[in-house]
This record gives C-alpha cells, structure tokens and sequence, in this order.
C-alpha cells in the first residue's frame, strides 16, 4: 500500500418647540399684545421648569435609587412605569437571578490517577446536578483514566463519585455521589436559541481557586459541527468566557435553563479568544438518558476498524478497512480487510468523521448501501447496521 498516505487508526463501530419660522413678530404701537405675549412667555417656562423639576425627581427615587444608584435601560417592550420597571428583566439583574438559582447545582469534579509515584491529580472539571439524588452530568474527559473521582459542592462538601455510564464519543459522563435533595438545574431547549441572546458560563476556571466563577456574553453562532478526535459535537458557540475548569459546566440562558455543556476541549488547539463551544443540551439528554438507562449509548456500527486515506493523485479517498469485525454486518455482507469504503448510502465517504456522521442519521437494524473500492474496481454491499458492544468501551 506504498501509494496511500494513512491517518491514525479510528474505530467506526458504532447563530423650544418652533413655531412657524420660529420668530415673534411685533407691530408699532402694540405694546399691550407685547407685554401680553411676553407674560404668556414668561408664564410657559415657570410651568415647564416645574414640570421638569418634578419628572427629574422621580426618575432620580423610582429608577436610579431603586437600581442600587445605577441608571438602566429598559427592554423592549418595557416602559418606566408603576411595577412594570420593578419586574423586568434587565440584563444584570438576570445574571444575578442565574447565578443564585443555577450556582449551588454546579459542581467542581476532581480527577485523581494512579502513576508509578502513586496517585497524582490529574485535573479538575465541572459537573452539573441534574437529578437531586446526586447524578451529574459531565464531560468524559474530565473523569478520563481516573482511579478515583471526587464532587465538591457548592457549599464547600465534598463527596467521593462513582461512574454510572459515559460516552467517549460525544464526550459526555454521568457520575454520581450519595446525596438526597441536591438543588438541580433545569435543562431547557437549544433548538430555541438564538444568535445574540443572553448566555452565561458557570464553573471552575483553572481550578478549585476560582470555583463558581460566572462569566457572560452571548450566544455567536448556532449548529456548529466540530469534529474532534473521532468525535463529532453538536454545538453552541459564545463569546462568554470558558478556561480550562468549565469543562462539564452549564451554559444557560436568560431563564436560568442549561441550554449546552461547555466543552473547552472543542477547538482549544486554535487557542481563540472570544470563542467559547458548548454541547447543545437537546444532544446531550440523548446521551444522558441512555446512560441512566443503560450505562452505554448503543450506536449502530458498520462493524470495521480502519482509517483515512486517500491516493498521493487524490483520485481515491475514502476509508481504509483493517480489520472486518466478526459476527458483524460487514462481515456477514462480505467485506473484507483492505476494501475502500467510498461511500454510503449515496454520499461520499472521504474520511473517518464522513462515515461517522453518515452512520449516525441510522439505528441498529436499518440496511445501508455502501460503495467500496477493491482492487481496482468498485463493488456495492448492502449492510444491516448492528450495535457493536465493544464500540463504548
């Protein structure tokens, strides 16, 4: 295969008011209509200094003292008038609502290992308590190789963590502690998010030093594709600040709903500033509900283990087939070692994440058509998709 260039082996299993011309005109001998239209003058400004006098003090005690001495704006749809000022939902005072309600379910996640010194800290993350009988949700790559987790809340208590189930491949975790009545956060919807609405970040940026840290912007961008390490991420970019800590930490919007897991993981290489990616919730609770349930994320699987590559002309591109997993469908449909997989279901397969994506639009049982490239030639295979149960772990 000297005439192929190969990337790392990859396992596939698996947003004044004027008057006319503004003058007064006089006529000669007239001075009584003079002095009458001055007195008029005169009478208008004292009414409209008292006027203003009187809206300037009550904008000073009902908007600038009720607001901790700090000007606001209102929103839209939104007027300085009776209680409607005191129940709006301005900009700070949303961040400070989001802080105290969402703050005591997000947690610091410490990852400890075993080396040939004994146990080292591997690094610590963030969790979030979505259940009040102490499951959390994280990413996979904080609690990767750990020999031992452990929680601390946000009230100082810490508590020693087991796995309940992760999903490398979405780089979600369910972890949980012994604990009864936990404050939980409330996961909302990202398929409702817009570009430009309020996003706020919460979790332990560089570590337990500054647990707790909140951070805001906006949301930038929507249904970003990031591909990582054989992993593809559904995601929410913002400008709201994420360091290495919020890993596994909420994203939430104005309502105080987790909308994504921030995920700095995703484009850390670029080192960018202002570009900050979490997984879009909506993701997420798949993931999450089939951990609870299962422990897995079963995913149909092609059953074959290979890698990119491509021809030094460019004229083939696809992915390489190493090995053919026994009992799989691949295996029952007749591939074999050194086949080209060049295309599924009609779409061209130029890449591991290619057929990654191609695979996650099936279930296990559907039938796929699949274009290889086998010495020289192409030939077509019809696939039933199974769940390969080593793909997980």
């Amino acid at each position: 295969m000297d005439d192929y260039k190969f990337n790392e082996v990859k396992d596939v299993r698996w947003e004044s008011i004027n008057p006319e011309d503004g003058n007064i005109k006089f006529r000669k001998n007239k001075k009584k209509s003079f002095f009458g239209g001055f007195l008029k003058a005169i009478i208008f400004i004292i009414i409209a200094s008292i006027s203003g006098g009187i809206s300037g003090a009550y904008v000073v005690n009902n908007i600038y003292n009720s607001n901790g001495g700090k000007y606001v704006i209102p929103q839209k749809n939104e007027s300085y008038t009776g209680d409607t000022l005191k129940s709006s939902n301005l900009y700070g005072s949303a961040i400070n609502k989001i802080a105290d309600n969402v703050g005591p379910a997000v947690v610091g996640v410490s990852n400890t290992g075993e080396s040939f010194w004994g146990t080292v800290d591997k690094g610590i993350g963030s969790g979030i308590i979505f259940d009040s009988n102490g499951y959390i949700v994280t990413n996979y790559h904080v609690i990767e190789g750990a020999a031992k987790v452990t929680v601390k809340l946000s009230n100082g208590k810490v508590f020693p963590a087991k796995l309940v189930g992760y999903d490398k491949r979405s780089d979600i975790a369910v972890i949980k502690i012994e604990g009864t009545n936990l404050p939980v956060a409330t996961f909302g919807d990202s398929t409702k998010v817009r570009v430009g609405d309020l996003a706020v970040a919460i979790g332990n940026p560089l570590g337990e030093e500054f647990a707790g840290s909140v951070t805001a912007g906006i949301i930038s961008a929507l249904n970003r594709t990031m591909k990582y390490d054989g992993a593809i991420y559904k995601v929410l970019q913002t400008d709201a600040a994420i360091n290495p800590g919020n890993s596994g930490g909420p994203l939430v919007n104005e309502n105080g709903e987790v909308i994504g897991i921030n995920s700095l993981k995703i484009g850390s290489e670029a080192n960018a500033e202002g570009m900050g990616f979490a997984i879009a919730i909506n993701e997420a609770k798949t993931i999450i509900d089939a951990l609870m349930n299962d422990g897995k994320v079963k995913r149909p699987a092609l059953g074959v283990l290979g890698q990119t590559v491509s021809s030094r002309d460019g004229s083939i591109k696809g992915f390489y087939v190493n090995q053919v997993i026994e009992a799989s469908g691949a295996a029952a449909a007749g591939m074999k070692p050194t086949d080209i997989i060049i295309e599924i279901d009609k779409q061209k397969v130029e890449s591991f994440e290619d057929l990654a994506e191609a695979l996650d639009k099936h279930k296990i049982g559907d039938s796929v058509s699949c274009k290889i490239w086998r010495d020289g030639a192409t030939v077509e295979l019809n696939i039933t998709l199974k769940e390969v149960k080593e793909a997980n772990r």
